[in-house]
């Protein structure tokens, strides 16, 4: 009876696990929002696009590793200015304005720092959140006066897949040991001989 009562805990961490499997599948999106972004106008005379870049690092913790995060971007004037992702080492050799943002690099001068997003883009951008350090780029195509266009943002979270196959398993195997522990094999397999 004892041995009962006691699997009862492998059982409850076994189904929280399982829950949190649930719920990491169904995952968490966020509501879409919309800003108003800076661009760098481009006129048809400029040797190059300069690009504008965030002045501020975006910092990604180790421990998001575990977790998926996404964000997705889609800008309304694909055509006259694009918007990237780069590794924050570009501000050494492409250093921001601390007002403006503004960066004396172009657009080829900047395209071998990009993680996502960039010149070529079709006017969205996916970009998943791994550890490390970000900035935010943007630009005007040549020709393009476009100071500024809305961005529409928005985001999903769930963990990483690796650690929902670990989940998966930790929560078979404790569910599996607790039911053995109730009701052991052995003990079933005696009554159903001896009927």
């Amino acid at each position: 009876m004892m041995v009962r009562i006691l699997s009862l805990l492998p059982m409850l961490v076994g189904l929280l696990c399982a829950l949190i499997l649930l719920l990491s599948l169904v995952g968490y999106q966020t509501p879409e929002t919309g800003n108003q972004v800076p661009i760098i106008p481009c006129s048809d005379d400029d040797a190059g696009c300069n690009v504008g870049m965030t002045t501020e690092n975006l910092d990604v913790p180790r421990a998001f590793g575990l977790l998926e995060i996404t964000l997705e971007l889609e800008w309304k004037e694909p055509d006259r200015g694009w918007l990237g992702v780069v590794d924050a080492s570009a501000a050494d050799e492409c250093p921001p304005d601390s007002t403006t943002g503004l960066t004396h690099c172009t657009e080829e001068q900047i395209g071998r720092f990009l993680v996502a997003g960039g010149p070529q883009n079709d006017g969205s951008m996916r970009f998943r959140l791994e550890p490390g350090s970000y900035r935010f780029v943007t630009a005007g195509y040549e020709g393009s006066s476009l100071d500024s266009q809305r961005v529409e943002m928005s985001s999903s979270v769930h963990l990483d897949n690796i650690v929902e196959i670990v989940l998966a398993g930790t929560s078979g195997l404790l569910l599996i040991g607790a039911g053995e522990m109730a009701f052991p094999v052995r003990n079933l397999l005696k009554r159903f001989r001896g009927q």
